[in-house]
């Protein structure tokens, strides 16, 4: 299995583990541990199929909008190289590329559509919340008063949250405001080092929540997870990368619902094409 993403490999590789215990099973990404011991299951980043030519009897690509793979050539033709000639191929996405979609239907692939997930239950759909001249207010170094109060009820509420911000410099910038209201609120971004520790430390309850970026979109399943979006007219959050970030919500069966807020200062087509994609896909059985 193959995905742009090293933190969908680190989220996914303990969860095969525990359901194929009799196999072996390797991670590969970058800074990974080497391991000469032959896998039966491989998950790997797309960069770490340069390394392998007709070496899988079957080959699946999660995630296969996310970049950079969706954007890169040489990588989708590692995908093919690393796989046997007649091995087959499952491209898996919860928001399929326009691409995607026209070489599947010219293509004539088999198709499949799993609107529910394994819990039975709703996908939740954000609420759009309006943040004027948030920006300004981080300048002035101050929370904007609407998402402060959000965020302290999720601290009462003993609820873990995600913030997603546009840049990394505004999320930056709003760290050290929200280290005020509990010093266990860290940033992450694609080139943060403890990354991967700071995202545990959430998954183990030690820290309240996390500020990113758009890496933290995908792959990642944290229990009763909230999140909000600041700025979710920004151009970097299309309709794909919104409808990914409002699906780290409700994962967990024993917290199937939760609140996904998109706070803005003005809603955009893109922000009005995730939520409509979220509830067609909520009108399917």
């Amino acid at each position: 299995m193959a995905t742009p993403r090293t933190d969908v490999v680190l989220e996914l590789y303990p969860r095969f583990q525990q359901v194929f215990q009799k196999i072996t099973t390797h991670a590969l990404y970058g800074g990974a541990e080497n391991n000469a011991e032959f896998a039966q299951l491989v998950l790997a980043t797309t960069h770490q199929l340069y390394r392998f030519e007709h070496a899988f009897d079957v080959m699946i690509v999660d995630e296969a909008d996310a970049f950079p793979y969706n954007y890169d050539e040489a990588l989708q033709r590692a995908v093919m190289k690393a796989k046997k000639a007649d091995a087959p191929i499952a491209f898996v996405t919860a928001t399929p590329s326009n691409k995607l979609l026209l070489q599947q239907n010219r293509e004539n692939w088999g198709y499949s559509f799993i609107a529910r997930r394994y819990h039975g239950h709703a996908l939740p759909v954000p609420r759009f919340q309006s943040l004027w001249n948030y920006e300004r207010a981080f300048q002035k170094n101050k929370i904007p008063q609407k998402l402060q109060k959000w965020v302290k009820q999720r601290i009462q509420e003993n609820e873990p949250f995600f913030i997603f911000f546009p840049t990394i410099e505004l999320m930056e910038q709003a760290t050290s405001l929200f280290q005020k209201l509990d010093s266990t609120i860290e940033s992450v971004h694609s080139e943060d080092p403890d990354r991967k520790e700071k995202v545990l430390q959430l998954r183990n309850e030690q820290r309240k929540g996390l500020l990113t970026t758009t890496i933290l979109e995908r792959g990642i399943t944290i229990k009763n997870i909230q999140v909000a979006v600041v700025g979710a007219g920004n151009p970097v959050f299309t309709s794909s990368a919104l409808i990914q970030i409002s699906g780290r919500v409700g994962r967990n069966v024993q917290y199937p619902t939760g609140d996904i807020v998109f706070f803005h200062h003005g809603i955009t087509m893109e922000m009005d094409r995730a939520r409509n994609k979220i509830l067609e896909m909520n009108r399917h059985e």
